[in-house]
C-alpha cells in the first residue's frame, strides 16, 4: 500500500547500510557508475543535483527494481519536487530545510536533512524526518553519535563525509544506521567501483 511506501523505502535503505554518492560529468558517465556500483552489489544510490542531467538520469533509473534510487544535494523545495518528479524515492540535503521536509511529507518521500548539532537534528525530528544524514562525518569522530543520542536516544543517523573502508565499520558499531559513500567508491574505471563495492560489501558483514 501507498501508505506504507515512506517506511518500506527507509526500512530498504537501512538494511542495505550502504548509499552510493553518484557524481559525474556526463549522462554516460553517471549511468555508468550507477551500473558499476550495481553490479558490485550495492543497490541505493543518490544521485546528486550538481549533475546537470540528475532528473534524467533519476528518471532512466526509477522502474529498475533491484536498486533504489534516490536524489542528493537537494538543498530546496522546487528541486525536491522536480526530483519526485523524475522518479526519486527519497530526498537527502547536505542542509535542514522545513520547506523541503514539508514537501516530501506531502508525497511520502524520505528526507534525509543534513545536520550537526543538537538543535538542528531536533528541528528535522519535530519536522518528520526519520533519519538524519550527519554531515560531514569527517568533521567529527565516532563518539560523536553517542554524544548525541544522549540527550536525544530516539534519532537514527545515516553518516556521509569521510566513510571509507578503513572507518566503515566504526561508524556502524558507534550507531549510524547506514553511511553514505562518494569519492572513495565512485572513482576510477569500471572494474575498480565494481571491486571497490564489493570491498565495502565485505566489511559491513564483519558488523
Amino acid at each position: 500500500m501507498d501508505i506504507f511506501k515512506k517506511y518500506t523505502t527507509l526500512e530498504k535503505l537501512v538494511n542495505e547500510k550502504i548509499v552510493a554518492v553518484i557524481r559525474g560529468d556526463s549522462e554516460s558517465e553517471v549511468i555508468s557508475v550507477v551500473e558499476a556500483c550495481k553490479e558490485g552489489g550495492i543497490k541505493t544510490m543518490e544521485v546528486t543535483y550538481t549533475i546537470k542531467v540528475a532528473s534524467k538520469i533519476i528518471s532512466h533509473f526509477s522502474e529498475d527494481s533491484d536498486i533504489i534510487v534516490g536524489a542528493g544535494t537537494v538543498l530546496d523545495s522546487e528541486t525536491a519536487k522536480t526530483a519526485i518528479s523524475a522518479g526519486a524515492k527519497f530526498i537527502v540535503g547536505p542542509n535542514f530545510s522545513k520547506e523541503v521536509a514539508i514537501l516530501c511529507n506531502r508525497y511520502q518521500i524520505p528526507y534525509i536533512p543534513g545536520c550537526q548539532t543538537v538543535n538542528e537534528v531536533i528541528q528535522a525530528l519535530e519536522a518528520g524526518c526519520d533519519l538524519i544524514k550527519l554531515f560531514p562525518g569527517n568533521n567529527f569522530d565516532f563518539s560523536y553519535i553517542k554524544s548525541l543520542k544522549a540527550p536525544i536516544p530516539k534519532v537514527n543517523f545515516m553518516v556521509t563525509g569521510g566513510v571509507n573502508t578503513e572507518n566503515i565499520n566504526e561508524w556502524l558499531k558507534a550507531g549510524a544506521l547506514a553511511v553514505g559513500i562518494g569519492g572513495n567508491l565512485v572513482k576510477g574505471t569500471k572494474e575498480d567501483i565494481v571491486k571497490t563495492a564489493e570491498e565495502y560489501l565485505l566489511k559491513i558483514k564483519e558488523v
